[in-house]
């Protein structure tokens, strides 16, 4: 009898721990395949019952889901967020669909967030909020004003764009360094979900991991978005464009996407790489892209192009412009960029942040890898202008 008894415990130890194991393996599947679920984060359309007329901003709804003490290193929650909140704006842009301009049924709003980055009407937000042709750009003010904007840059692989309204005397956020993040670390996200009813909505939650790869099916193909932060800050339809805050009420980084599978995933631009496009207008009130004329991947990308190909540490070259600066200074698909001026580089982001900073005309040195041959090229920037021709 005895042994009996321990034989019928074994089995359903052993039958227990089967299925514990296959459960993990499952949900281990799930969450990998969960990154084919991303989509950018913004409401395209407007409140229901105006999808032909502009949004209508709705008295300020702050929402807080907070930490269990409400607290973060260096200041609370409500304390950033009362620093910030006048600098996060409601972006409504009125978009129609390019097969039929004379339709005004196919006129839509679509609703994002932007953040004020100058006193003198300068807002950040995503490119896909309010770049590419537009009818008309709304910029909703926490003090009740509605201003005309016109978008005066954007990018479409880094999903940023700049947007300028006639205001002056407005409060700016002011910049954090994305480069000095660390995982765990509290981050806070502000921007208006679901559109303008919820307008200004604070969420919390911490910097889940850094520099991660993303894949994004965009109008133009498939693109993929590097060295983005993860955070599990809540972040729903509208928040694009909104800043991602650190504990000082800082800017790190620009809500921008998110798994629409699962909750407590979603993704910022680190802001390193617009504060030299954001000064350069505040300084001139223009900027003209340096161009290099090469499109090149991280290490983390490239075995989805070519599962051949292994890198250690640069970028890799994959296109690359034959009658721009880059191929008649020497370099070519397939070479591995590693430093620029001295500086060593892993990431694309780190590449352009360092590029924007020069000016067109400007000569900077590349340190690239051919085989097994390590060479220097001088190359002298180019000027891509906003119409998408270059000129030298």
């Amino acid at each position: 009898m005895f042994e009996d008894r321990n034989r019928g415990k074994g089995g359903f130890v052993k039958t227990f721990l089967t299925a514990l194991v296959t459960s993990l393996g499952v949900g281990v599947l799930l969450f990998l395949f969960a990154s084919q679920y991303i989509v950018r984060d913004v409401e395209q359309q407007p409140q229901v019952g105006e999808t032909k007329n502009q949004p209508i901003p709705q008295p300020l709804s702050i929402q807080q889901q907070q930490t269990p003490n409400n607290t973060t290193q260096g200041g609370t929650i409500q304390g950033v967020a009362k620093s910030a909140m006048s600098g996060v704006v409601g972006i409504s842009v009125l978009k129609v669909a390019s097969s039929s301009i004379f339709d005004r049924n196919s006129e839509s709003w679509g609703v994002g967030s932007g953040v004020i980055v100058s006193s003198n009407g300068y807002i950040l937000t995503n490119h896909h909020v309010a770049g590419g042709k537009n009818k008309r750009i709304i910029v909703s003010l926490e003090d009740g004003r509605n201003i005309d904007g016109t978008t005066v840059w954007a990018d479409p692989i880094l999903d940023l764009a700049v947007v300028k309204i006639n205001a002056t005397g407005l409060q700016a956020i002011p910049f954090g360094d994305s480069t000095g993040l660390t995982v765990g670390e509290p981050a806070i996200a502000i921007g208006n979900p679901l559109g303008l009813q919820f307008q200004r909505t604070v969420t919390s939650g911490i910097i889940s991991a850094l520099n991660r790869t993303i894949k994004i099916d965009t109008d133009g193909g498939t693109n993929y978005m590097e060295d983005l932060i993860q955070t599990d800050a809540s972040i729903n339809p509208g928040n694009s464009g909104g800043p991602l805050l650190n504990s000082k009420g800082q800017v790190i980084g620009i809500n921008t996407v998110k798994v629409t599978t699962a909750e407590g995933i979603g993704f910022a631009v680190p802001i390193n790489i617009a504060i030299p496009i954001v000064n350069r207008f505040i300084e001139s009130g223009d900027f003209v892209e340096p161009y290099l004329g090469v499109f090149a991947y991280d290490k983390e990308v490239v075995p989805y192009l070519d599962n051949t190909i292994n890198i250690d540490s640069g970028v890799y070259i994959s296109n690359i412009d034959e009658n721009g600066p880059a191929y008649m200074s020497g370099l070519r698909v397939g070479s591995i960029m590693t430093e620029v001026d001295g500086k060593e580089i892993n990431t694309m982001m780190q590449l352009r942040a360092y590029m924007y900073s020069k000016k067109p005309g400007d000569t900077i040195t590349i340190t690239y890898r051919e085989g097994d041959a390590t060479k220097n090229s001088s190359i002298k920037l180019a000027a891509k202008e906003k119409d998408g021709l270059v000129t030298r």
